[in-house]
């Protein structure tokens, strides 16, 4: 029998500048908001933080 997906990949955008620099694995199951997570921006040059697109 297959086996559910729960992980599925998001892609993390920053909060200043809109870019999108970071994709990543998240459990829906687990997590059903959207992820924030502190990143390093490289247009920005700084760390900021990154919130989940669709």
């Amino acid at each position: 029998m297959a086996k559910k997906e729960n992980r599925v990949m998001a892609v993390l955008a920053c909060n200043e500048c809109k870019r999108r620099n970071y994709n990543t694995f998240k459990n829906k199951a687990k997590t059903t908001e959207r992820l924030e997570l502190n990143k390093y921006c490289r247009w920005c040059r700084c760390h900021r933080s990154h919130r989940e697109t669709k």
